[in-house]
């Protein structure tokens, strides 16, 4: 299972055309745990928000490399 902490997070309020119906929706990218695992940049799945520091799960990876992660369960 890959985990990490977000690095960075926005909130997008204005999509492009082919994602208008999914705003809004949040970008985070995730420094992946791991020696040199490196960064992943995805999207928050859900109505679930998520800060700068908090622990996420990646939850789903597209065919095209698309990454949706979810807040880490606590405990």
């Amino acid at each position: 299972m890959t985990q990490g902490i977000v690095y960075t997070e926005t909130v997008i309020h204005s999509a492009p055309a082919e994602f208008v119906n999914e705003a809004p929706y949040q970008l985070v990218i995730v420094s992946l745990d791991g020696e040199g695992a490196g960064r992943r940049t995805g999207r928050i799945r859900g109505a679930a928000r998520v800060a700068i520091g908090d622990r996420v799960t990646l939850v789903e990876e597209s065919p095209t490399g698309a990454a949706w992660f979810a807040p880490s369960a606590i405990g």
